[in-house]
């Protein structure tokens, strides 16, 4: 379906600065710490807003990150001994290039992602938090020693670095995802093998090179994209000093991953898919709530894990909810991410369009009524119009995937214990959001939700110094806060003899 609001492409607004940055990034694979060439037929990377290709990159090979991987192993072991002073004032020379270089990677990320300039923006800035706060925890890896309980001799811990960590990143938030984990991992010691998605891996070259910049041991550094990602995996897998996995990414590709990884035991970490439940009780304020949704769903045109996908309203605040919702989505204007009107950015590449088109159409057979949108275009751009879906039935596959799009799907309840058990009624558990003014029901609620993270009166739960993960097939492990550099460390027990 077609709507003539809608852009079928989007022109860029300064084409002559998005030519010189373009210019600027490196357009090969960084493979221990050397651009070189590879051996795979090049990459293009496409302008999600018009389908226009902006230039093309490097395609790795299995054999490409093998020939590098022994040589990573001997960085690995310098870049361990270098002091954890040292290592942390290389990461927070790395945060001042980055928010140095702010806007050119802002503009690289619009360019490939189609995000807008200000969303872009804000990414590069909370990514960059990521590398002081990471740069604060190097110094600060620890260890215990203790008297054993039967007075016997003493315990003596250590944290060690794992060795090569395998990192894989996704293409929604490409500058956040990249430092949340290359931060801890380089603060603990670790060489880094970074395989950025083939839809965005320009924001990733210009932040590899920022740690060249910034002073990291040059062979621990691998950045690379490919066409073949089984082929790239495998090679990791194959390398018995890589010793970590973490991937960001869907369920189903975390499944397949974690299923070779244990073949070979590594340890790994997993952010996968969400299915945020947005709870609105009829205490709620609402101006807080529409403040709220318009974060948790709007953000990166609703491409986000962390995104509001169910929103859970109570039947005494649903209408005027619905309404005052369908209000504010209607003001989001369509354009290219580069254009500073632009509020509503073009979704990642025609096949999510699609994809979102269908559970649309889907959900509205099923019962759902449009309130506003269920509209997107043809063409080679990825314009789907901003859309509220009221009256969605339980059963709907729009309330029971990750939509993953700009569609806000509400449904009516009747009590807190419904909401809880609707909230609770999916395999997924990454983050759920809830809006009350009574704050020991926001926290006796948020108790019960079965998700890693939870939002009470705040539409962005997301913070550097705050553990980042799922439960359920939501993931594994947590990224940031204190938790996140232990990822990345073993525990060493050492057993001395008890000297008194």
């Amino acid at each position: 379906m077609t709507n003539s609001t809608l852009p079928l492409t989007a022109p860029i607004s300064d084409r002559a600065r998005a030519e010189s940055v373009l210019k600027a990034v490196p357009h090969q694979s960084l493979l221990a710490g050397k651009w070189s060439a590879t051996t795979g037929e090049p990459i293009p990377v496409t302008d999600p807003a018009n389908g226009e290709v902006l230039l093309t990159v490097g395609n790795a090979t299995g054999k490409d990150l093998l020939n590098v991987l022994d040589e990573m192993h001997l960085a690995q072991q310098k870049w361990a001994k270098v002091p954890p002073r040292d290592r942390a004032e290389i990461l927070r020379r790395s945060y001042d290039l980055m928010v140095e270089r702010a806007d050119d990677i802002a503009l690289l990320m619009t360019l490939e992602s189609g995000k807008t300039l200000i969303e872009a923006r804000n990414e590069v800035v909370y990514a960059a938090e990521f590398l002081r706060w990471f740069s604060e925890e190097t110094v600060r890896i620890g260890g215990e020693l203790r008297t054993a309980p039967s007075g016997v001799h003493r315990i003596l811990t250590v944290k060690q670095p794992i060795g090569i960590a395998y990192l894989i990143t996704p293409w929604n938030f490409p500058a956040a995802m990249m430092t949340r984990k290359i931060g801890p991992a380089l603060a603990a010691g670790n060489a880094v093998v970074v395989k950025p998605a083939t839809e965005t891996p320009l924001t990733a070259f210009a932040i590899a090179q920022i740690f060249l910049d910034a002073g990291v041991e040059p062979g621990v550094l691998t950045v690379l994209t490919t066409s073949n990602p089984n082929e790239i995996t495998d090679a990791a897998f194959s390398h018995p000093e890589v010793r970590k996995l973490s991937f960001t990414g869907s369920t189903p590709v975390g499944r397949m991953l974690l299923e070779k990884a244990a073949g070979r035991i590594l340890r790994s970490s997993m952010e996968l898919g969400g299915n945020g439940p947005f709870i609105v009780m009829e205490d709620a304020d609402l101006d807080k709530a529409i403040e709220g949704a318009m974060i948790a769903k709007m953000r990166n045109c609703g491409q986000a894990c962390t995104a509001a996908n169910r929103f859970i309203v109570h039947s005494k605040v649903h209408d005027e909810f619905l309404s005052r919702l369908s209000s504010e989505m209607a003001k989001l204007k369509p354009g290219h991410g580069t254009d500073p009107a632009t509020t509503l950015a073009p979704m990642v590449s025609r096949k999510a369009h699609d994809r979102v088109a269908q559970l649309v159409a889907d959900a509205m057979k099923r019962g759902g009524k449009a309130v506003l949108g269920a509209i997107g275009t043809e063409g080679p751009g990825a314009f789907y119009a901003a859309t509220v879906i009221g009256d969605v039935p339980k059963d709907s596959p729009l309330l029971g995937e990750e939509i993953f799009g700009p569609i806000a799907a509400v449904t009516r309840i009747e009590s807190e214990a419904e909401a809880i058990a609707f909230a609770n009624d999916t395999e997924f558990g990454l983050v759920g959001y809830v809006f009350t003014e009574n704050l020991g029901r926001g926290l006796r609620m948020a108790e019960q939700i079965e998700t890693g993270m939870v939002g009470i009166n705040r539409g962005l739960v997301s913070d550097p110094a705050a553990p980042f993960g799922g439960v359920k097939q939501s993931g594994l492990g947590r990224e940031g806060g204190f938790e996140g550099i232990e990822e990345f460390l073993e525990t060493k027990y050492i057993s001395v003899p008890n000297w008194s």
